[in-house]
C-alpha cells in the first residue's frame, strides 16, 4: 500500500487499566503504555504505527482519559491536537466510539471510520492491512463492519461471530453477513465452533460510515445518541465544549459497542464481517502474555524487564520484573512472576483470570495507593 485508504480515519479508544495484569498495568499506566511484546514498542505506538499507512497519521484521533493525556501525546508526537478526545471518567466503548463518529461526521459527512483498540497485539500487517481495506469497502456499502478473527483454539476467553452468507460488494471477496453474536462460550460449545468454521473470534474492531453507525445508534439507545450529538455540536469550539462536557458526559450510559450497536444490527442484517487472518491477541491476562513471549511453547519461560534478573531451573511460565532483585525459580510450571516496586503477584496460568478479583477487593480495602 502506497497511500491511505480514501475517506478512511482510525480511531483508537485507549481507555482501561487492564486490571487482569495488575500489579503491571494501573491507572496511570494503563497495559497500553507498556512495552508487552519485547519490540521496543508500546502498545498503543505499534496500533499507531499499524494504521497510519491506512489513514494517514493526521487521520488518526485518539480517544482517552485525561490524566493520560500527557503520556499519550508523548508517544504519539504526531497525533494532531484536534484528534485527541479526552474523557472526563469512563463511559464505555459506546461513548467513546460514538462520540468520535459524531465529531468526525461533524466535520466530514460521509467520513468512514474504524476502531481499533489500544492494547491488543497483531502480527501480520500485510493481512490486517488486506482485512481493513475490505471491511472499508463493505461499510462504504452501508453495513456496519466487524473484522472476525480465523480461530486457532476452542478459546473461551472470547466472544464470536456467527457469519453467514457472502455479501457481493466489490473490493470485499471475503465479507459475510453476520448472523449473530455469541458470547463467550463454554470449552464443549467453544469446540464446536472450531470444527463447524462458521464462527470467528470477535476482535472489536468495527468500521462503519459514521452516520451509518450513528443511526444503528440512534434506533437502540436515543438518550445515548442525542447526547453524544450535542458533545459533537460544540466539541471545536473549547468555550463551548468544556460546560457541555461536565453537563452531559457524567449522565451518558454506560454500554459496551457489541450491545449498543453490533448485536442488534447483526439481528437486523445490517452488520458484515471480514475474516481477519492475521496473529491477534488481546493480552487480556498473564497467560496470554507468557505465550505471547514464549511462542506459544509451554515448556519456555517468558522474562519481561530491562533490569530483570532471574535464576531459573526447570521452570515455564512468565516473570515481569520492574526492580532489579534477584528471582529464583526451581521446578515450578506455568507460574506468574510480576514484581514491581511497591507490589508482588505470585499465581499461576490457570489462574490468571483471577486476578481481576484481587484488583476488586484491593478497591474494597481502600488501597487506592496499589492501583
Amino acid at each position: 500500500m502506497t497511500s491511505p485508504l480514501e475517506r478512511f480515519y482510525s480511531v483508537i479508544p485507549a481507555g482501561g487499566i487492564g486490571s487482569r495484569l495488575w500489579p503491571l498495568s494501573r491507572a496511570d499506566a494503563p497495559k497500553f503504555l507498556h512495552d508487552l511484546t519485547g519490540s521496543g514498542s508500546t502498545l498503543l505506538r505499534a496500533t499507531w504505527d499499524r494504521l497510519a499507512p491506512l489513514s494517514g497519521d493526521q487521520r488518526i484521533m485518539v480517544v482517552t482519559g485525561r490524566s493520560h493525556r500527557a503520556a499519550v501525546e508523548s508517544q504519539l508526537p504526531a497525533l494532531a491536537d484536534h484528534n485527541v478526545v479526552l474523557e472526563s471518567d469512563p463511559r464505555d466503548s459506546s461513548a467513546a466510539i460514538g462520540l468520535a463518529a459524531a465529531i468526525l461526521m461533524k466535520r466530514e459527512p460521509d467520513v468512514i471510520i474504524g476502531s481499533f483498540a489500544a492494547d491488543h497485539v497483531i502480527r501480520g500487517d500485510r493481512l490486517f492491512r488486506s482485512a481493513v481495506t475490505q471491511a472499508v469497502a463493505t461499510a462504504d456499502a452501508g453495513y456496519i463492519t466487524a473484522i472476525g478473527i480465523q480461530p486457532t483454539e476452542p478459546a473461551i476467553g472470547f466472544g464470536y461471530i456467527h457469519s453467514g452468507g457472502a455479501l457481493d460488494v466489490v473490493g470485499a471477496e471475503s465479507a459475510l453477513l453476520v448472523d449473530s453474536f455469541v458470547e463467550k462460550p463454554n470449552l464443549a460449545t467453544a469446540k464446536k465452533y472450531l470444527s463447524g468454521g462458521a464462527h470467528l473470534w470477535n476482535a472489536g474492531m468495527f468500521i462503519s460510515r459514521a452516520d451509518v453507525l450513528l443511526e444503528e445508534l440512534a434506533r437502540n439507545r436515543p438518550a445515548l445518541h442525542a447526547g453524544l450529538m450535542e458533545l459533537a455540536a460544540v466539541w471545536d469550539d473549547p468555550a463551548l465544549r468544556g460546560p457541555a462536557v461536565d453537563q452531559i458526559w457524567p449522565n451518558l450510559e454506560k454500554i459496551a459497542i457489541d450491545y449498543s450497536i453490533a448485536e442488534p444490527a447483526a439481528l437486523a442484517g445490517r452488520l458484515a464481517v471480514v475474516p481477519g487472518l492475521f496473529d491477534w491477541d488481546d493480552v487480556g491476562d498473564f497467560a496470554s502474555l507468557a505465550k505471547l513471549n514464549s511462542g506459544g511453547r509451554k515448556t519456555d519461560l517468558a522474562i519481561l524487564g530491562e533490569s530483570a534478573r532471574i535464576l531459573s531451573d526447570s521452570s515455564s511460565g512468565i516473570v515481569v520484573s520492574q526492580t532489579s532483585r534477584i528471582i529464583s525459580l526451581i521446578g515450578v510450571k506455568d507460574i506468574v512472576v510480576v514484581d514491581t516496586p511497591d507490589a508482588l503477584l505470585v499465581t499461576t496460568s490457570a489462574n490468571a483470570q483471577r486476578v481481576k478479583s484481587v484488583v476488586d477487593a484491593l478497591k474494597l480495602s481502600g488501597r487506592d495507593d496499589v492501583l
